[in-house]
């Protein structure tokens, strides 16, 4: 366990963004060898590998899976908690994390061979549905389905040809079942995607802020808001906004993207109605991000006549994955004035 917070500690700090060379080698290598290691380790009970070099790691094989997939989950985790909203989103982020846990403590039963290919595929299939939209700079629904493909497909492969190559493995499995628990995956995954369950990862929110005014200067943007108490640490503006008829209030956000890559995304205003005690959409507000800045695409919309009461504003894409959810509660009071109020540069 010491090793395995140890080594996620250290993929917090080297894996920064999704789109350097660096963490791309990092995630390639990781896919490959944990690959290469399924192959090996699947065919050694079959003494493929006597009186050759690599008879002498064999016992090391079932290590090396559980290594290259732990790192690969705990990467993931680290990218899609960047992105992932308090919503339902999360769901995906949890069964990212139930399976990097699942992994440091099922070690004896990473032996089954339908776990050991169940769990591939699911890495597999997110490797490549962020890797790709970072190389064709682009990101769609087409793009997840091509990525969606190219993993299902490399995937079958591996577990056909290891299958055709080990007579232990050919007694262990059932072909047909494993080929489609697989497919199963394949199906569920796509299932999340176009109910909109999965972060939008290489996306991701990095500031979202409620504010009283916004003014671009050169190349900031200074962005007045009121400070939330200190010791509500997970959110930086204040939940309620002291709002005086006829003012604007704006909604500022910085948002990661890839370099070179260019997508729509929009500010989804929502009102909580007392009369029906549902989210009412009362406006989207559409604008273009351009990926390549560290600290994000900043941007911010605003609006003028709103009611008081319960806010959110859902930072979504074009085709409705959720980045991050901005909540507040307008209260109209000539009474009071704004608390804590600080101006920020950006």
């Amino acid at each position: 366990m010491a090793f395995f917070i140890c080594g996620f500690i250290w993929d917090s700090l080297t894996l920064g963004r999704i789109d350097r060379l660096y963490d791309r080698i990092i995630l390639c290598t990781y896919l490959s060898s944990l690959s290469a290691c399924l192959y090996l380790f699947n065919l050694s009970d079959d003494g493929k590998w006597k009186d050759t070099f690599i008879e002498r790691f064999e016992e090391y094989l079932p290590l090396a899976i559980q290594f290259f997939l732990g790192g690969l989950c705990s990467a993931y985790v680290i990218y899609f908690s960047r992105s992932v909203s308090f919503s339902k989103t999360i769901i995906f982020f949890v069964i990212l994390v139930v399976l990097l846990f699942a992994n440091e403590l099922l070690k004896k039963r990473i032996s089954n061979k339908y776990l050991q290919f169940s769990a591939y595929f699911f890495v597999n299939f997110t490797f490549f549905t962020f890797f790709i939209p970072v190389l064709v700079k682009q990101m769609n629904t087409a793009i997840f389905i091509i990525s969606g493909f190219i993993s299902l497909s490399t995937t079958i492969a591996l577990v056909v040809h290891i299958y055709n190559s080990s007579p232990t493995t050919q007694k262990e499995i059932d072909k047909v079942k494993m080929l489609a628990m697989i497919v199963g995956i394949y199906v569920l995954i796509n299932t999340f995607y176009f109910f909109n369950l999965i972060p939008p990862v290489p996306l991701a929110l990095d500031t979202g802020i409620v504010a009283h005014s916004i003014e671009k200067n050169n190349d900031e943007y200074l962005v007045t808001y009121e400070r939330t108490d200190w010791y509500k640490i997970w959110r930086d503006n204040r939940e309620q906004f002291v709002h005086k008829k006829g003012e604007n209030i704006f909604v500022f956000t910085s948002i990661f993207a890839p370099s070179n890559l260019n997508k729509k995304v929009a500010h989804r205003w929502k009102w909580f109605s007392p009369h029906t005690n549902e989210w009412e959409v009362i406006d989207d507000i559409n604008f273009e991000i351009t990926g390549g800045r560290d600290e994000g695409f900043r941007g911010y919309t605003f609006k003028s006549n709103v009611m008081e009461g319960l806010w959110k504003v859902d930072v979504i894409t074009e085709e409705g994955l959720v980045l991050g959810i901005i909540d507040f509660e307008i209260i109209q009071d000539s009474t009071l004035e704004p608390k804590r109020m600080i101006t920020k540069s950006f």
